[in-house]
């Protein structure tokens, strides 16, 4: 693992990095969601490793559960949330030309961190 750390909605790994692509588990805290967000820099594929997420894309909800799979483009707008009782885990593998956590455009979160 390179990278550990803890946000407001629970925690991220960060298992491999290159200049071409970002590997992260990501664990969401049961009745916890990412912020409403988007990237300028890179897409990304997420797979459901436990429990239920309920997925955003670009304002159409899609409900995915482990061994389910979803990816959006460069610039769509998107969010997960964890509605369940049990931490939701996912692998996100992120692709394009920058991984870095400057390029996140959030608009709605439920944490105030929207600029």
């Amino acid at each position: 693992m390179l990278e550990e750390s803890t946000r407001p909605w629970g925690r991220y790994e960060v298992l491999q990095e290159s200049p071409l692509h970002k590997v992260k588990n990501i664990y969401v805290s049961p009745g916890k969601r990412l912020s409403y967000q988007r990237h300028q820099f890179r897409a990304e594929h997420w797979f459901i490793v436990q429990g239920e997420a309920e997925v955003t894309i670009n304002d159409e909800n899609f409900h995915l559960s482990a061994g389910e799979s979803i990816q959006f483009p460069i610039g769509a707008w998107h969010r997960v949330a964890n509605h369940g009782e049990i931490e939701l885990i996912f692998v996100e593998v992120q692709t394009g030309t920058s991984f870095g956590e400057d390029d996140i455009e959030r608009k709605d979160d439920d944490f105030g961190r929207v600029v």
